[in-house]
C-alpha cells in the first residue's frame, strides 16, 4: 500500500492527490478551473468541492474564461438553482468577475500561467515537511499573490485560498516527506 499525505484517505481525495495535487500545471484553462474551485471552497472542505467538480465543469462552460466572463444575471439566477455546485451568490459572481480579470491578465502577460508562475520565479518550491500538521495555511508568496490579485479586482483570493491554489497547481510541493510522491 502506498504511503500518502495524511489528508488523502478516501476518494475523491486519493485520485486528486495522486494525479494532480502538487504537479506543476501550466494550462490556462486548468489554472482558471482551480482559481474558481479554490474560491468556491472558502469555508468548506476540499472534498465537498471535488465531489461537485463535474457540476462546476458543466455549470461554468468547462472553465472557459471567455464564456464565463460573458455570463449575465440570467446565468447567475440559473446557477443559483443548480444543485450540482455550491449555490452561493457571492462565489458565483466572483467566478464571473474573476473570469473577466483573468482575461485581462492574459492580455497583459500573454498567459495567466506566466503571470502566476512569476511569483515563484517559474520554479516550484519544494518544502520539506515531515507531518501534515507542519503545512502552513499561507506563505509570504501567497500573501503577495493575494494582494496583487485583489489590487487587480479579483475576489475570493485571500492568502489562504492563494496558498491552496499554489499547492493545487504545483507552484509549491507540500507532499510530506513520507509520501510516495514527495521525491517526484
Amino acid at each position: 500500500m502506498k504511503k500518502r499525505c495524511k489528508w488523502a484517505k478516501d476518494e475523491p481525495n486519493i485520485t486528486y492527490h495522486d494525479e494532480e495535487w502538487g504537479i506543476p500545471l501550466h494550462d490556462d484553462q486548468k489554472l482558471f478551473e482551480f482559481l474558481v474551485l479554490e474560491g468556491a471552497q472558502a469555508g468548506l472542505s476540499w472534498t465537498t468541492i471535488l465531489n461537485r467538480r463535474e457540476g462546476y465543469r458543466n455549470a461554468f462552460s468547462n472553465f472557459d474564461a471567455k464564456k464565463v466572463s460573458k455570463y449575465t444575471q440570467k446565468h447567475v439566477e440559473k446557477l443559483l438553482r443548480d444543485e450540482s455546485i455550491i449555490r452561493n451568490k457571492l462565489k458565483i459572481n466572483s467566478a464571473i468577475n474573476n473570469a473577466k480579470l483573468f482575461l485581462k491578465i492574459q492580455d497583459e502577460f500573454g498567459t495567466f500561467d506566466k503571470y502566476l508562475w512569476e511569483f515563484v520565479n517559474h520554479k516550484p518550491i519544494k518544502n520539506k515537511f515531515k507531518k501534515y500538521s507542519e503545512l502552513p495555511a499561507t506563505s509570504e508568496i501567497s500573501e503577495k499573490l493575494s494582494k496583487d490579485l485583489k489590487k487587480r479586482g479579483f475576489n475570493f483570493v485571500g492568502p489562504t485560498i492563494c496558498y491552496a491554489l499554489m499547492q493545487s497547481v504545483g507552484m509549491v510541493n507540500d507532499h510530506t516527506s513520507d509520501c510516495f510522491l514527495y521525491k517526484k
